[in-house]
């Protein structure tokens, strides 16, 4: 039996592979034409809708593909090769955003979590009871408490005379869900109020 030296065994691994690629050309040349003719397409995506978002988790800011159903039910995610931050990579709370608004049955099925709150709800002073409201009633709502708040606690001088113009009344406290032109707007709205404690939670 002949001894195969390293030269023989580059030359048989190079002919192989060779060999191997030249048998694959016709599958591949199928497959793209299948790609981009559209006549069909891989079974993840065949039969749902892409939404390019961003991940709510931390402040990263990354971008994550979400794949719905007929019925917007949010079957399977995954990040966005084409941004800019993770380039396709995702960690695992970015991998598992589809399970926030979902539960789990006992028989492994998902399904939208009833407990899971949609619409703004209001308790009364004193009440023991939830009230479902629309939105255009919160948001009056909230502007008119945090008008009522900063008129009773803005400060025009301090104790010395000098003129400070500020609301310690009122505390803000961001998400990283908005990015960077969100964020600035919202400070400066914020510092037009005359807020101090201004926070956020990833700190950009």
């Amino acid at each position: 039996m002949r001894k195969m030296n390293r030269r023989d065994f580059l030359k048989n691994i190079s002919l192989g592979t060779a060999g191997l690629t030249l048998l694959a050309q016709p599958a591949l040349a199928e497959e793209s034409h299948e790609k981009f003719s559209g006549e069909k397409l891989p079974s993840k995506i065949r039969r749902v809708k892409e939404t390019y978002t961003v991940c709510a988790f931390c402040g990263c800011g990354c971008g994550i593909i979400l794949y719905s159903n007929s019925d917007n039910k949010i079957v399977y995610c995954e990040g966005d090769p084409d941004h800019p931050i993770n380039e396709g990579s995702i960690c695992s709370k970015g991998n598992a955003i589809i399970d926030t608004y979902n539960t789990i049955e006992k028989k492994g099925d998902r399904v939208i979590n009833r407990l899971r709150v949609t619409k703004p709800l209001y308790r009364a002073p004193g009440s023991t009871e939830w009230v479902e409201k629309d939105w255009d009633w919160a948001l009056s709502e909230v502007a008119k408490r945090v008008k009522k708040t900063r008129d009773e606690s803005f400060q025009e001088r301090d104790e010395k005379g000098v003129v400070v113009n500020r609301s310690t009344g009122i505390a803000t406290f961001g998400s990283a869900s908005l990015d960077n032109e969100e964020n600035y707007l919202l400070h400066k709205m914020f510092r037009s109020w005359g807020l101090l404690n201004i926070e956020h939670h990833a700190r950009l």
